[in-house]
Protein backbone atom coordinates (compact mmCIF):
# COMPACT_ATOMS: atom_id res chain seq x y z
CA UNK A 1 0.00 0.00 0.00
CA UNK A 2 1.27 3.44 -1.26
CA UNK A 3 0.65 6.95 0.65
CA UNK A 4 -1.26 9.07 -1.44
CA UNK A 5 -0.09 11.81 -3.64
CA UNK A 6 -0.51 15.62 -3.12
CA UNK A 7 -2.38 15.65 -6.39
CA UNK A 8 -3.91 12.98 -5.43
CA UNK A 9 -5.46 13.99 -1.96
CA UNK A 10 -6.62 17.89 -4.07
CA UNK A 11 -8.22 16.05 -6.37
CA UNK A 12 -10.18 13.69 -3.37
CA UNK A 13 -10.77 16.85 -2.08
CA UNK A 14 -12.15 18.86 -4.78
CA UNK A 15 -14.42 15.83 -5.29
CA UNK A 16 -15.41 16.26 -2.30
CA UNK A 17 -16.18 19.64 -1.65
CA UNK A 18 -13.55 20.24 0.15
CA UNK A 19 -10.88 22.24 -0.85
CA UNK A 20 -9.90 24.22 1.66
CA UNK A 21 -8.69 21.26 3.65
CA UNK A 22 -6.57 19.80 1.06
CA UNK A 23 -3.33 21.63 2.57
CA UNK A 24 -3.93 20.19 6.02
CA UNK A 25 -3.94 16.73 4.90
CA UNK A 26 -0.97 17.21 2.60
CA UNK A 27 0.34 18.37 6.06
CA UNK A 28 -1.02 15.25 7.82
CA UNK A 29 0.08 12.58 5.71
CA UNK A 30 3.85 13.97 5.22
CA UNK A 31 3.83 14.13 9.68
CA UNK A 32 2.25 10.02 9.22
CA UNK A 33 4.94 9.06 7.03
CA UNK A 34 7.81 10.55 8.94
CA UNK A 35 6.24 9.39 11.71
CA UNK A 36 6.05 5.75 11.23
CA UNK A 37 9.54 4.85 9.76
CA UNK A 38 9.85 0.73 9.02
CA UNK A 39 13.02 -0.79 10.47
CA UNK A 40 14.17 -2.65 7.55
CA UNK A 41 13.68 1.20 5.47
CA UNK A 42 15.54 3.00 8.83
CA UNK A 43 18.62 0.72 8.67
CA UNK A 44 18.40 0.03 4.73
CA UNK A 45 22.63 1.48 5.11
CA UNK A 46 23.25 0.26 8.38
CA UNK A 47 23.03 0.44 11.77
CA UNK A 48 25.37 3.81 11.69
CA UNK A 49 23.11 6.43 9.86
CA UNK A 50 20.52 5.40 12.94
CA UNK A 51 23.35 6.35 15.20
CA UNK A 52 23.91 9.88 13.30
CA UNK A 53 20.79 10.32 13.70
CA UNK A 54 20.19 10.16 16.88
CA UNK A 55 22.89 12.08 17.80
CA UNK A 56 21.41 15.13 15.92
CA UNK A 57 18.43 14.56 17.85
CA UNK A 58 20.09 14.62 21.31
CA UNK A 59 22.29 17.13 20.71
CA UNK A 60 18.81 19.10 20.37
CA UNK A 61 17.47 18.16 23.71
CA UNK A 62 18.20 19.52 27.20
CA UNK A 63 16.39 16.81 29.06
CA UNK A 64 16.15 13.24 27.82
CA UNK A 65 13.49 10.71 29.85
CA UNK A 66 14.66 7.33 28.87
CA UNK A 67 12.21 4.13 30.00
CA UNK A 68 13.78 0.28 29.04
CA UNK A 69 11.99 -2.35 30.41
CA UNK A 70 14.45 -5.11 28.82
CA UNK A 71 17.53 -3.83 28.05
CA UNK A 72 20.49 -1.37 28.95
CA UNK A 73 19.26 1.77 27.34
CA UNK A 74 21.80 2.92 24.64
CA UNK A 75 23.71 5.92 26.19
CA UNK A 76 24.71 4.08 29.07
CA UNK A 77 26.31 0.98 26.80
CA UNK A 78 29.52 -0.69 27.11
CA UNK A 79 31.62 -1.37 23.73
CA UNK A 80 30.89 -4.57 24.15
CA UNK A 81 27.22 -4.65 25.18
CA UNK A 82 26.59 -2.55 22.06
CA UNK A 83 28.33 -4.81 20.05
CA UNK A 84 26.46 -7.55 21.06
CA UNK A 85 23.09 -5.43 20.66
CA UNK A 86 23.46 -4.37 16.60
CA UNK A 87 25.05 -7.88 16.03
CA UNK A 88 21.62 -8.96 16.53
CA UNK A 89 19.78 -5.96 14.98
CA UNK A 90 21.67 -6.16 12.06
CA UNK A 91 21.12 -10.25 11.89
CA UNK A 92 16.68 -9.66 12.80
CA UNK A 93 16.50 -7.38 9.94
CA UNK A 94 19.29 -8.79 7.14
CA UNK A 95 20.73 -5.40 6.89
CA UNK A 96 23.93 -4.36 6.17
CA UNK A 97 26.12 -5.91 8.94
CA UNK A 98 28.35 -2.20 9.70
CA UNK A 99 28.22 -2.91 13.85
CA UNK A 100 31.90 -1.60 14.27
CA UNK A 101 31.16 1.58 12.54
CA UNK A 102 27.49 1.18 14.60
CA UNK A 103 29.50 0.80 17.86
CA UNK A 104 31.78 3.80 16.81
CA UNK A 105 28.58 6.12 16.56
CA UNK A 106 26.83 4.91 19.68
CA UNK A 107 29.96 5.31 21.53
CA UNK A 108 30.28 8.71 20.53
CA UNK A 109 26.50 9.30 20.93
CA UNK A 110 27.98 8.53 24.89
CA UNK A 111 29.76 12.18 24.81
CA UNK A 112 26.71 13.69 25.38
CA UNK A 113 26.52 12.58 28.87
CA UNK A 114 29.45 15.11 29.83
CA UNK A 115 27.61 18.04 28.08
CA UNK A 116 26.66 20.79 30.99
CA UNK A 117 23.97 21.57 29.16
CA UNK A 118 22.01 18.16 29.28
CA UNK A 119 20.41 16.33 32.18
CA UNK A 120 19.28 12.54 31.56
CA UNK A 121 16.68 10.38 33.64
CA UNK A 122 16.87 6.84 32.91
CA UNK A 123 14.16 4.51 33.89
CA UNK A 124 14.95 0.73 33.70
CA UNK A 125 13.55 -2.79 34.91
CA UNK A 126 15.74 -4.52 36.97
CA UNK A 127 14.97 -7.20 34.15
CA UNK A 128 17.03 -5.06 32.20
CA UNK A 129 20.12 -6.22 34.60
CA UNK A 130 19.22 -9.85 33.96
CA UNK A 131 19.09 -10.01 30.03
CA UNK A 132 22.12 -11.72 29.63
CA UNK A 133 23.78 -10.02 26.01
CA UNK A 134 26.71 -11.05 24.35
CA UNK A 135 28.28 -13.37 27.64
CA UNK A 136 28.02 -13.18 31.20
CA UNK A 137 31.48 -11.71 30.83
CA UNK A 138 29.38 -8.43 28.91
CA UNK A 139 27.25 -8.35 30.97
CA UNK A 140 29.52 -7.84 34.32
CA UNK A 141 31.33 -5.15 32.46
CA UNK A 142 28.13 -3.47 31.86
CA UNK A 143 26.57 -3.61 35.47
CA UNK A 144 30.03 -1.93 36.46
CA UNK A 145 29.32 0.83 33.46
CA UNK A 146 26.36 1.24 35.26
CA UNK A 147 27.54 1.87 38.79
CA UNK A 148 30.15 4.26 37.43
CA UNK A 149 27.56 6.52 35.64
CA UNK A 150 25.58 6.29 38.83
CA UNK A 151 27.64 9.70 40.40
CA UNK A 152 27.29 11.44 37.12
CA UNK A 153 25.80 14.83 38.88
CA UNK A 154 23.56 15.06 35.41
CA UNK A 155 22.23 11.41 35.28
CA UNK A 156 19.34 10.24 37.04
CA UNK A 157 19.38 6.22 37.16
CA UNK A 158 15.90 4.38 38.17
CA UNK A 159 16.18 0.94 38.74
CA UNK A 160 12.18 -0.72 38.81
CA UNK A 161 12.40 -3.83 41.27
CA UNK A 162 10.96 -7.01 39.87
CA UNK A 163 8.30 -6.83 42.38
CA UNK A 164 7.07 -3.76 41.60
CA UNK A 165 3.22 -3.51 40.84
CA UNK A 166 1.27 -2.70 37.78
CA UNK A 167 0.50 1.20 37.93
CA UNK A 168 0.61 2.11 33.98
CA UNK A 169 0.35 0.79 30.01
CA UNK A 170 4.07 1.14 29.15
CA UNK A 171 6.92 0.17 26.99
CA UNK A 172 10.09 1.19 25.47
CA UNK A 173 10.14 5.10 25.61
CA UNK A 174 12.68 7.57 25.14
CA UNK A 175 11.39 11.72 25.81
CA UNK A 176 13.22 14.55 23.96
CA UNK A 177 12.47 17.22 26.24
CA UNK A 178 8.39 17.87 25.73
CA UNK A 179 8.25 17.94 22.04
CA UNK A 180 8.53 14.54 20.63
CA UNK A 181 8.51 10.45 21.99
CA UNK A 182 10.56 7.74 20.52
CA UNK A 183 9.35 3.86 20.76
CA UNK A 184 10.97 1.26 19.53
CA UNK A 185 8.52 -1.84 17.96
CA UNK A 186 9.38 -4.79 16.40
CA UNK A 187 8.67 -3.67 12.65
CA UNK A 188 9.31 -0.05 12.70
CA UNK A 189 10.29 3.23 14.76
CA UNK A 190 7.74 5.50 16.19
CA UNK A 191 8.14 9.11 16.70
CA UNK A 192 5.53 10.89 18.64
CA UNK A 193 4.75 14.59 18.21
CA UNK A 194 1.22 15.51 19.03
CA UNK A 195 1.15 17.40 22.57
CA UNK A 196 -1.47 15.00 23.59
CA UNK A 197 0.17 12.11 23.26
CA UNK A 198 3.78 13.43 24.51
CA UNK A 199 1.93 14.38 27.84
CA UNK A 200 -0.04 10.92 28.00
CA UNK A 201 4.20 9.94 27.93
CA UNK A 202 4.94 12.03 30.22
CA UNK A 203 2.70 11.14 32.64
CA UNK A 204 3.26 7.13 32.18
CA UNK A 205 6.90 7.96 32.76
CA UNK A 206 6.35 9.88 35.94
CA UNK A 207 4.34 6.98 37.28
CA UNK A 208 7.56 4.37 36.60
CA UNK A 209 9.99 7.00 38.13
CA UNK A 210 7.81 6.91 41.41
CA UNK A 211 8.48 3.05 40.98
CA UNK A 212 11.74 2.98 40.66
CA UNK A 213 14.62 2.93 43.71
CA UNK A 214 17.55 5.23 43.03
CA UNK A 215 20.93 5.81 44.87
CA UNK A 216 21.84 3.81 47.15
CA UNK A 217 18.93 1.19 47.03
CA UNK A 218 19.25 1.20 43.14
CA UNK A 219 23.27 0.64 43.61
CA UNK A 220 22.55 -2.39 46.07
CA UNK A 221 20.03 -4.01 43.24
CA UNK A 222 22.65 -3.53 40.49
CA UNK A 223 25.21 -5.55 43.35
CA UNK A 224 23.14 -7.89 43.94
CA UNK A 225 22.77 -8.66 40.22
CA UNK A 226 26.37 -8.19 39.92
CA UNK A 227 27.49 -10.28 42.09
CA UNK A 228 24.95 -13.15 41.25
CA UNK A 229 26.99 -12.83 37.47
CA UNK A 230 30.05 -13.49 38.99
CA UNK A 231 29.06 -16.40 40.95
CA UNK A 232 27.58 -18.74 37.94
CA UNK A 233 30.51 -17.82 36.42
CA UNK A 234 33.08 -18.89 38.90
CA UNK A 235 30.90 -22.06 39.61
CA UNK A 236 30.92 -22.80 35.52
CA UNK A 237 34.42 -22.62 35.48
CA UNK A 238 35.17 -24.46 37.98
CA UNK A 239 33.29 -27.30 36.96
Amino acid sequence: MTSPSEEDIRVWCRLCHAEDQANDLIVTVRDIEAMYVEWRRRLRAGTRARQEKLISIEGETEFMRWHEPILIPGLLHTAEYATAVLQRVAAFYEVPNDVDAGVSARMEMQQILYSPHHRFHFVIGQQALRTVVGSRDVMIGQLDRLLSVMSMSRVRLGIIPAGAPYVVPSNQFIIFDERLVHIEAVTAEIAVTQPREVTMYLRSFAALAQLASYDADARTIIMAELSHLQAVKERLESS
